[in-house]
């Protein structure tokens, strides 16, 4: 092999290292909306530390500063993301505060960048945390933001993010290392069973259709033996305060009951949920989603003869 082809077959390869290198999902999400520049900011910020990064959106709609939906939608769909992705989550009503700027790496390999606020509650308990470490802002922030207090997720989130997914800095270069212990965590009502009950919390609502999602798996459904055609007796709460009771058939999807009758079901994510056939069923009865909404069912027998 001459000279030519040997030096041709190096750049090909340190090209093809740094293409792969360069291809580690970047993921931005924050409640920032695409009405402003704000968005754009920082992919600008992001493409400035590799023009070659691989950026997607998983959302730019959480609504205002609501960090309990945000932590919802990463446990949604992270899981589809492979190992090394790099989530950048801006719902950060506390800019600017004592709160610590974090690289949360979770046991199967994926990287969070953002607040330690709370928003990483789900995705910590369900995936574990391999490691957690503060984001050391004399190193990682955007040249020249100094100054600037109130736009992390351009300055700090995003810029950091980057450079971890571009392979410029690795996670050991973040910034020291924290306590698991000292992630922040909202508390909520866990799935569980209690004697013939099962306790859960509505961590979301489906909003276009209005359906009640709920954190119970099918697995403690299985567990007392709930099948389609069984009455449930639901009971929702706000805090202490009971909104509603009802009975619905749980049956296998919306057109199992008449055009706008109420049903359980299991939704996608094989999580217990409730809706109306083609109907809101959180406006009917006045059901909202967080932290402080959840549902007791009972299994009261068949709706089928």
């Amino acid at each position: 092999m001459n000279i030519v082809k040997k030096l041709f077959l190096i750049a090909a390869l340190v090209g093809a290292v740094g293409f792969a290198q360069a291809r580690t999902p970047l993921v931005l999400m924050t409640d920032f909306g695409q009405a402003d520049g704000a968005v754009s900011a920082m992919r600008g910020v992001a493409f400035g530390v590799d023009p070659q990064l691989n950026i997607s959106d998983l959302t730019h709609q959480i609504p205002t500063y609501d960090i309990w939906i945000a932590g919802y939608r990463l446990y949604q769909t992270v899981d589809y993301w492979p190992e090394g992705s790099v989530f950048v989550t801006v719902v950060d009503p506390g800019v600017g505060t004592e709160r610590k700027s974090v690289v949360l790496k979770t046991r199967n390999g994926r990287y969070f960048v953002g607040p330690n606020n709370g928003i990483y509650t789900l995705i910590a308990e369900r995936d574990g945390i391999a490691e957690m470490r503060e984001i050391d802002e004399k190193v990682n922030r955007l040249p020249g933001s100094a100054d600037s207090y109130t736009f992390h997720g351009r300055d700090v989130y995003a810029y950091t993010g980057a450079r971890l997914a571009a392979g410029v800095i690795t996670f050991e270069q973040v910034g020291p290392v924290l306590d698991p212990a000292s992630l922040v965590k909202i508390d909520y009502q866990k799935a569980d069973q209690s004697g013939n009950a099962l306790l859960g919390n509505i961590p979301v609502l489906d909003v276009n259709f209005g359906n009640v999602w709920t954190n119970i798996p099918k697995s403690l459904l299985d567990r007392l033996a709930i099948k389609a055609g069984d009455n449930l007796k639901v009971s929702i709460y706000n805090k202490d305060k009971k909104i509603t009771t009802l009975v619905v058939p749980f049956e296998n999807s919306f057109g199992d009951v008449k055009f706008g009758k109420p049903l359980a079901y299991v939704n996608s994510l094989l999580n217990f949920s409730l809706a109306l056939n083609q109907a809101d069923f959180a406006k009917k009865y006045h059901v909202q989603s967080g932290a402080d909404w959840h549902v007791e069912i009972e299994k009261t027998g068949s709706s089928k003869k």
